[in-house]
């Protein structure tokens, strides 16, 4: 992920540029303000795939005289089912619809929203934990492996 960085961040320095020179120029605030964003956003990925690299460290795309082989197995955790997404969802629709119809409603679709946004990061917190709890090497019996989960 260590390219992919580079690339967002490259993306994010043109977004800078772009933003201080435009509104520096034009004096523009709307314009300024949508290239600014556009850098926040492009700096937020940048930043990820950073923190991803420096937790996972290299990966068998990065190297170059990998083989497809290296690359099988599981890729990651991909939850089965969850409510937190239609729970946005509608945050998003009663946010919307309170901008038209008035701040009851905004307010009401900002909680809603919240709390779909808040479910959906903590969902699976714990899931490293719970992980972490069980046999590192699997020596131990089955009955000690299953009496601690």
């Amino acid at each position: 992920m260590r390219t992919e960085s580079r690339l967002f961040i490259g993306v994010a320095a043109f977004f800078l540029v772009t933003a201080v020179g435009y509104g520096w120029r034009s004096k523009e605030p709307a314009g300024t303000a949508v290239l600014i964003v556009a850098f926040l956003m492009a700096a937020l990925v940048a930043f990820f795939l950073h923190v991803q690299y420096r937790r996972r460290g290299l990966r068998a795309q990065d190297l170059p005289d990998a083989e497809i082989a290296d690359t099988a197995g599981p890729l990651d955790f991909f939850p089965p089912h969850s409510p937190w997404p239609i729970t946005t969802a509608l945050g998003s629709v009663l946010v919307a619809l309170g901008v038209v119809y008035g701040l009851w409603l905004f307010l009401l679709g900002l909680g809603v929203l919240g709390h779909g946004v808040v479910g959906m990061v903590f969902q699976y917190a714990d899931r490293d934990g719970q992980r972490s709890s069980s046999p590192a090497d699997g020596s131990g019996s089955s009955s000690t492996s299953s009496s601690t989960r």
